[in-house]
């Protein structure tokens, strides 16, 4: 049996230090849409799904933001 492992939610301070981008670099990207976007996680905070960063550093060029379900049926796909 596989057991699945919880991805982690990582904060800014994280993704800073993970990805080497400035904080203005990663809200510009976000906006572009060429970084993951964030979650909120509380009232006063958001956090990046760790896999999300990962798959990011693994290959900045190449990230695409995931199609969404919506996106798949306007295209036919689902």
């Amino acid at each position: 049996m596989t057991m699945l492992v919880p991805d982690r939610i990582v904060r800014l301070r994280t993704v800073l230090v993970r990805t080497g981008l400035s904080r203005s670099t990663i809200y510009r990207k976000i906006a572009e849409g060429s970084f993951p976007a964030q979650l909120k996680i509380s009232m006063n905070g958001s956090g990046w799904h760790e896999s999300d960063i990962d798959c990011w550093i693994a290959n900045p060029a190449g990230w695409r933001p995931p199609e969404t379900l919506t996106e798949r049926r306007r295209a036919g796909h689902a």
